[in-house]
């Protein structure tokens, strides 16, 4: 008589359950939890780097926004004084901060439309071009990547009142030419051309990018359909470029908005504070020891800042 054994089921692992709701316990895979940790130890140099060099800074400067803060306070912090909006109230009622914030409305109101137009024609005169585009790019792009000090000394000598390139030019024609920089007329005008001179090429590279993803069978497709060069561009390209013009104007807007370089230069700000901008105001105020005044200023630019980025992205987002 033989008897039939029989093997044993194999084991079969199951997931341990919770002796409470009887459910799966999930495990935390030890890698993945790993990995966490490794990134945290590589994220920590910069966000105390972050901290330190930039938030600190920031929270700093606004808290001292609201205080009476000198430099000759640095000696004795505690006898700083707490005034709360006093800094805010004096700025608005102080008239060289009010001319100032003029001129700032000018440089956005000139140099914004003016920068964005040549941009934009350029770009679309480069991508109808087949030869020499890449030099025309670099030559275009170039004074971007210039030093804006050495680029403000040269335009500086071009534009003296007696023996500059321009007025010597102009002057083969009869014209007297004046003095671009000597004169609180002509003064914030030149600025601005100059900054457009040297900003376009920013602006130039990225709307050349969005003109290229334009499908040419639309443009093909309105053309046959009798569209002018015009219309085409007014009704096809443009739309299709509203997300760019976008960026462009809210980047350009907050460069004009910070305009300082050119006319630190180029003019120390005159003629009579012609020239000079909120920026320059606030280099200045630190400058003379109101550290206080200086924070104020700043934060009022940058509410100015982010209002203007509101009301752009309201008028030129995409319709829902």
């Amino acid at each position: 008589m033989s008897t039939t054994r029989t093997s044993p089921a194999p084991a079969t692992t199951s997931p341990v359950s919770s002796p409470e709701r009887g459910t799966p316990t999930r495990h935390v895979d030890p890698t993945r939890r790993q990995q966490a940790i490794a990134a945290w130890i590589l994220a920590l140099p910069f966000m105390a780097l972050f901290l330190v060099f930039t938030a600190g800074p920031v929270l700093a400067s606004l808290g001292m926004s609201f205080t009476d803060m000198r430099s000759t306070d640095m000696r004795n912090p505690f006898a700083v004084e707490f005034v709360g909006l006093q800094n805010y109230l004096d700025l608005l009622a102080d008239p060289l901060f009010r001319k100032v914030t003029v001129n700032t409305a000018l440089y956005l109101v000139l140099g914004v439309p003016l920068t964005m137009a040549v941009a934009l024609a350029t770009a679309v005169g480069l991508n109808r071009i087949t030869r020499l585009k890449g030099f025309f790019r670099v030559s275009f792009y170039l004074p971007v990547v210039t030093s804006i000090v050495a680029v403000s000394v040269v335009w500086k000598f071009l534009l003296r009142d007696e023996g500059g390139l321009v007025n010597t030019v102009i002057g083969w024609f009869g014209v007297d030419g004046p003095g671009w920089l000597d004169s609180t007329t002509t003064a914030l005008p030149t600025l601005v051309v100059m900054a457009v001179w040297r900003n376009f090429g920013t602006l130039m590279v990225i709307f050349l990018a969005a003109l290229q993803t334009v499908p040419r069978e639309l443009l093909e497709a309105a053309e046959t359909d009798g569209a002018s060069g015009w219309s085409r561009f007014r009704y096809i390209t443009v739309p299709m470029l509203r997300p760019v013009l976008l960026f462009g104007a809210v980047i350009t807007s907050i460069g004009y908005l910070q305009f300082f370089e050119e006319a630190f230069v180029m003019t120390k700000g005159g003629p009579l504070d012609a020239t000079k901008s909120i920026t320059f105001f606030t280099y200045d105020q630190w400058g003379y020891g109101n550290y206080a005044v200086g924070s104020a200023a700043a934060y009022l630019l940058f509410v100015a800042i982010m209002l203007l980025t509101w009301l752009q992205f309201r008028l030129l987002r995409e319709k829902d």
